[in-house]
């Protein structure tokens, strides 16, 4: 079993977190007008918070003037308008969250529906090296993480920029002299800011990528749970989760470890700051060079300065988290698509199924070929069987037919082209195809078997499922052909599934169909009145057929021998048996 360093398919590499964020502001960008009038409203709200601190510090010197000497009226006003800017300012920070929450949502959105829109683009072989748990964390929880961050810490940061500017504006035209008391606290927060940055996103960095092998292995033994429970190894398959876990919660705790001391820093630096104002204010006002007033709104507005510092501070931290996530959505949205079709790519319509493969050589792995040389020919209406021990290389020919893979060199011609030349999607259709592996999805028994033909009406349904001898079973159900399939199939039987596909495939009328192992699910009386059905289905259709029941594939007019990627003997049953070699040997070890 795979250790935790195996898991989620490679490392990730650092990325350019300016390139980025660049990317996630053109995402925000399709609502332009909402963001910026959002803009216009923090902006707002912070220009009157920063205007509070002046009225105080003007009622303040009002009140400084001494018994008898008050301009109470005046106090009032300067109370009031504090009062009304600061009421104001709240009002529109609340609708800038409220939009700013809908505009990630939206975001969030659009990013889904990309990935998604992405993955059904991307080859076969990326889902065979990546799990699919890794694949669900991006979708799910960095795009949440990302959604999150939007929604809050990209204003945040614009607005707590203007509250820091505003600040020491403010403060330099209230006293430059007190301005010199705490500057120094500027440039080290910045300092201090950049070098943690810099620690801290690698490691947010590695704790997304720890999250999806989690989520990865977690996927996997769901999936295989019933093997674990027969072959009693649930004691091994949580000792290997613990360990995943434990690394997925030493990477959070040493990112957010790290990341949590900002704060506290910030702070300190802060108080620092305003302990030096405190003390050259009270010297400054001794000299009268400052009053009151002017120490009081000064405290507040350094107040101001330094808050949105702190702010700033962890805010980046989930800058970084998000940027982090970013990173592993925007690597999938940017890896190489399945191949296109070629220009001026034709369509193939009524294939008659003359499929003719020649001089093919294919390896998953560079380096490592699994097909050599391979030579095949298919007339309409034949019969090819393709037979062989476990890992001959029978399914990786079946990929080529349905070109989820290319040949590294040699081709493939259906109906005297080459299949490069056709669309993908035509030549794809032109191929029914039946599975070892069954799929149903959440859905009606009546759109599982319609799944593969647009608007099948309800008599061509009932036809597919009376051939696959699988309708006297649907009838039997509460709701019939309206019976719900529960999540991958969880309430009907592994060869009830195997029916409905079959129903499926006999539905789709092609000049071309695959069987790969398609009754291997069904008991022995099941099988024979399907393998009645097939031999309907067939008629007149170019067939490839992989079968280990070699009883199943007597009357094919091919049959293909396969031993490590090399065709060793070609023929029919009755050729093949007097020649008494490797199909013979096979043939004779399942009747002995």
């Amino acid at each position: 079993m795979p250790g935790p360093g195996d898991r989620g398919g490679e490392k990730q590499k650092p990325k350019n977190a300016g390139k980025t964020l660049r990317r996630l502001i053109g995402y925000m960008m399709r609502y332009g007008w909402v963001f910026i009038i959002l803009l216009i409203f923090a902006f707002a709200s912070n220009i009157g918070n920063l205007l509070g601190p002046n009225f105080a510090g003007k009622a303040i010197n009002e009140a400084a003037a001494g018994p008898g000497r008050v301009n109470m009226p005046l106090v009032i006003r300067y109370g009031l308008l504090m009062l009304l800017v600061y009421v104001g300012s709240n009002i529109l920070s609340f609708l800038v969250n409220i939009g700013m929450m809908r505009v990630g949502r939206k975001v969030a959105r659009n990013l889904r529906r990309d990935v998604f829109n992405k993955l059904m683009d991307l080859p076969v072989d990326y889902f065979d090296k990546h799990l699919a748990g890794d694949i669900i964390s991006r979708v799910s929880y960095d795009i949440d993480v990302v959604c999150t961050s939007l929604s809050s810490d990209i204003v945040q940061i614009l607005t707590s920029t203007v509250t820091v500017a505003g600040s020491f504006i403010m403060m330099c035209l209230i006293s430059l002299p007190l301005v010199m008391c705490m500057v120094f606290t500027i440039p080290a927060s910045i300092l201090f800011t950049r070098y943690m940055g810099k620690k801290t996103k690698p490691l947010y960095r590695e704790r997304s990528r720890a999250y999806g092998d989690m989520n990865g292995f977690a996927e996997e033994m769901f999936t295989g749970q019933k093997t674990i429970l027969a072959y009693a190894q649930e004691d091994r398959v949580c000792e290997d989760f613990s360990k995943i876990n434990r690394h997925a919660a030493e990477a959070y705790k040493e990112a957010d470890g790290l990341g949590m001391t900002m704060g506290p820093t910030i702070g300190m630096i802060s108080n620092i700051g305003l302990s030096a104002i405190g003390l050259g204010g009270a010297i400054l006002y001794m000299y009268n060079i400052v009053g009151l007033g002017q120490i009081s709104s000064f405290i507040l507005y350094s107040r101001k300065f330094s808050g949105p510092i702190n702010e700033i501070s962890n805010i980046i931290n989930e800058i970084f988290s998000a940027l982090a996530a970013a990173e592993r959505v925007f690597q999938l949205l940017d890896e190489i698509e399945e191949v296109k079709d070629v220009e001026n790519a034709k369509e193939l319509t009524d294939a008659k199924g003359h499929v003719e493969v020649s001089d093919v050589e294919f390896g998953y792995i560079p380096g490592k070929t699994i097909l050599h040389d391979f030579n095949m020919e298919a007339h309409p209406g034949e019969t090819v069987a393709i037979v062989g021990h476990t890992g001959a290389g029978k399914t990786t020919m079946i990929n080529l037919l349905m070109r989820f893979y290319d040949p590294q060199s040699g081709k493939i011609c259906v109906d005297g082209y080459e299949n490069r030349a056709y669309t993908m999607e035509s030549l794809r259709k032109s191929y029914s195809m039946v599975l070892q592996e069954t799929w149903v999805f959440n859905g009606t028994i009546f759109d599982n078997i319609a799944y593969g033909k647009e608007n099948a009406t309800h008599d061509e349904v009932i036809a597919a499922a009376k051939a696959a001898h699988i309708h006297n079973y649907i009838m039997k159900l509460p709701g019939g052909y309206n019976t719900v399939i529960s999540e991958d199939g969880g309430n009907i039987s592994k060869g009830q599934k195997q029916l409905i596909t079959i129903a499926r495939a006999m539905l789709c009328d092609t000049g071309m169909l695959i069987l790969d192992e398609a009754t291997s699910n069904v008991d022995t009386s099941t099988e024979r009145k399907v393998q009645d059905a097939m031999k309907k289905l067939m008629v007149g259709k170019t067939c490839f057929i992989i079968a280990h029941r070699l009883s199943t594939i007597r009357n094919a007019d091919n049959i293909i021998v396969m031993e490590h990627g090399d065709v060793i003997e070609q023929g029919n049953h009755d050729v093949l048996m007097s020649r008494k070699g490797a199909y013979y040997k096979l043939y004779r070890s399942q009747f002995e």
